[in-house]
């Protein structure tokens, strides 16, 4: 449920100095430190990454490439290789070309050229190519397994630590951060990356709030087709009252699919595939024939359910994005709607940002580490909270329920108002190699 989804709302990156002054004024959230009392012969590491999610891993990968050693934690036995795919537009390319993956994955995914847009009744309301607009974009849907599995595959043996969930971050009486996991095992971090996703421990910690239920959930699927799937490469959005819905072709053989829905409440988690089908089609069973078929031929093993969130980092009031030598990256610290598709994208980004600084500092001055952090917090903030907003009102533009709002948004907005460029403009991303 990426892409360029339609919005009016033209919230834009702050770069100017002073508003980078107003983010760096503002105070940090009072909480209570917490103490642990280490055991004897803890386990020093320099730099512990803290998830071994897209952020994590790309940040490791990162760091590698610059020659700083790290150590993921990760809390689950193998990869998190569940769930489906992701867009990524080009500045999310830009990064994965960065560090060095980007050719390994373009080679396995379609290219996307373009969007339409239709009402739940088939009429075509819109369509878009990108190109068009932007010859330098580049969109693509990427599986989320094959990503993870590329990215660690650029690590060291070892350099991931499964079975390793973390259960409390804390500071000793010489003030040294210190991780304890599930397991009772301990290890001082010099370096603490906390890339540990929407319910992220450390972001808790640090002092942030719980991520925020925005008021609807989605399905999420990816179709499989054996034989070949028939789908021209574009992004096919479908609109309704309180529903809406959007399939992309991922590769030869496989098709992305989301509904997203209003719903009051998050409601009880349901992994029942068979259920979760069923509630899909429930939604959309008068819709276009193509997306009923699409989650017909969805494996078990790729539906889910999630509730939708995100958290406004507003100035003066959120802390910032390290605390010492505790950094956050991606959902840890911005988790966004995926209305925009920047998700996977902002995270990429904060990884490459973050290991220039970070590797910088190690090399040339330990002393600064410190220094680097909240430079990178700094510079990724401008960029992040706009995205974060708009995101959110687009989706609520784009889960309108009163028929008249549908009515202006499906007869005015899309066919005669909106513009492509406008939409895709955050995808820009200067991003040199590593």
């Amino acid at each position: 449920m990426s892409a360029a989804s339609l919005s009016l709302v033209f919230l834009k990156p702050i770069h100017s100095q002073k508003h980078q002054s107003w983010f760096q004024a503002r105070p940090r959230t009072k909480n209570t430190p917490i103490f642990i009392k280490a055991q004897s012969g803890v386990k020093n590491e320099d730099v512990v990454i803290v998830g071994a999610g897209i952020a994590g891993l790309a940040t490791a990968v990162s760091l590698h490439r610059l020659g700083i050693p790290s150590l993921v934690l990760e809390q689950a036995e193998s990869l998190r290789t569940g769930g489906t795919s992701l867009t990524l537009f080009k500045n999310g390319w830009r990064v994965l070309d960065a560090i060095g993956v980007g050719n390994d994955l373009r080679t396995q995914f379609t290219e996307i050229q373009g969007m339409a847009i239709k009402s739940e009744e088939g009429r075509e309301l819109r369509s878009f190519k990108f190109k068009d607009e932007d010859e330098s974009q580049e969109v693509r849907a990427v599986e989320r397994r094959i990503l993870l599995e590329t990215l660690a595959n650029q690590l060291p043996p070892d350099a991931v630590r499964f079975s390793s969930k973390l259960k409390k971050i804390g500071k000793n009486e010489s003030g040294e951060t210190i991780l304890e996991l599930v397991d009772g095992s301990q290890l001082f971090g010099k370096i603490v990356i906390g890339c540990d996703g929407i319910r992220s421990l450390i972001a808790k910690w640090m002092g942030f709030t719980d991520s925020r239920y925005v008021g609807h959930c989605a399905f999420r699927g990816l179709g499989f087709y054996p034989e070949g799937q028939p789908f021209e490469p574009k992004v096919n959005y479908i609109y309704g009252r309180g529903v809406r819905a959007g399939y992309v072709p991922v590769s030869s053989t496989k098709v992305y699919w989301f509904i997203c829905f209003n719903s009051p409440s998050p409601g009880p988690k349901v992994t029942d595939p068979t259920v979760l089908k069923k509630q899909a089609k429930d939604l959309v069973r008068n819709w276009p024939s193509d997306l009923l078929n699409i989650i017909d031929l969805t494996p078990d093993d790729t539906i889910i359910r999630t509730p939708l969130v995100d958290r406004w980092l507003w100035p003066a009031a959120s802390p910032p994005a390290s605390a010492g030598r505790v950094v956050l990256v991606g959902d840890a610290w911005h988790p966004m709607t995926p209305n925009l598709g920047q998700g996977a994208c902002c995270a990429l980004e904060d990884a490459v940002v973050l290991s220039r600084k970070l590797a910088n500092a190690i090399k040339s001055e330990p002393g600064t580490v410190e220094t680097a952090l909240n430079s990178y917090g700094n510079e990724r903030w401008p960029r992040i909270f706009p995205l974060t907003i708009r995101a959110n009102l687009v989706g609520s533009m784009l889960q309108w329920e009163n028929p008249a709002l549908c009515s202006v948004r499906n007869n005015i907005v899309i066919p005669k108002l909106v513009r492509l460029g406008p939409l895709l403009e955050h995808t820009n991303f200067d991003c040199e190699p590593l």
